[in-house]
């Protein structure tokens, strides 16, 4: 029997009406075109099967505690994207791959406590980051500074460390004050004697005494060359000296017998 053959145009015609499936909406979500609203599910991990054209995606209120590498399928149209009240307390590295459209992130009120650069350095659009009311008490200014186009932080209700090891970012966000939103909010909480003081009232006077102590990476290069062959070198006088000691006491006997040597053979 002959295959029934289509002519080229009723084809075309068919293909047109019936699109090929695109995938579905995962079903903790709610789904409209180009936006997906999975908050509030109890998830614990980020859906896979997102529509790729999806452009925000809204994933607060749920349990999610780490991203791994990769932890999002390709979304190369996300435009937004919150992960509000989760308990997030770790973000791979890797994690934000694929995000490179990326304008808005929100990580506010998770469990966040260290941030490296490498995890933002693939949302080179981003321009809204939102890391308040975490538990970070300091950040690397290499965070914010791997972010060519971001225009506003939110740092606020952190327990932020107020002492040498803030100057890096007070430096970065005296640079930035046009970039960092609530500035008033940014308060101390460690040291007591510093709790509920805004870090953008100190000056450079207050760093003083951290600018004299800081050694520079060829201080530390020096330190771990010279502080060895100190040690090494101490021991060696050590024992030259207490040779020239026993030394010196056996020729001081030596002679001692040579003028009195019925004494020596008595002991």
């Amino acid at each position: 029997m002959g295959r029934c053959r289509l002519p080229g145009p009723v084809l075309a015609l068919l293909l047109l009406l019936c699109p090929p499936p695109s995938p579905a909406c995962p079903a903790a979500c709610r789904c409209s075109p180009g936006e997906a609203d999975c908050s509030e599910r109890g998830l614990r991990e980020v859906p896979w099967s997102l529509w790729a054209n999806t452009s925000s995606l809204w994933l607060g209120y749920n349990f999610i505690t780490v991203l791994g590498p990769r932890s999002f399928p390709p979304l190369p149209g996300l435009r937004l994207l919150s992960l509000v009240h989760n308990r997030l307390e770790l973000i791979h590295s890797r994690a934000l791959l694929g995000l490179g459209a990326l304008r808005e992130l929100d990580l506010s009120h998770n469990h966040l406590t260290v941030l490296t650069p490498e995890t933002f350095l693939p949302l080179s659009s981003l321009a809204k980051l939102n890391l308040g009311s975490n538990r970070l008490g300091e950040l690397e200014p290499g965070v914010p500074g791997a972010l060519p186009q971001l225009q506003a932080l939110l740092l606020q209700d952190n327990p932020w460390v107020c002492s040498c090891s803030i100057l890096p970012l007070w430096r970065w966000l005296s640079r930035n004050r046009d970039k960092v939103r609530e500035k008033s909010l940014l308060l101390c909480r460690i040291p007591e004697q510093l709790n509920q003081y805004p870090i953008m009232a100190f000056g450079d006077e207050s760093f003083r005494q951290c600018q004299d102590t800081l050694m520079s990476p060829e201080h530390y290069i020096s330190f771990f060359i010279i502080g060895p062959f100190s040690f090494i070198a101490s021991i060696f006088f050590c024992t030259f000296l207490g040779s020239l000691v026993v030394l010196w006491h056996s020729l001081r006997r030596e002679s001692h017998c040579w003028r009195r040597p019925r004494v020596c053979r008595v002991h």
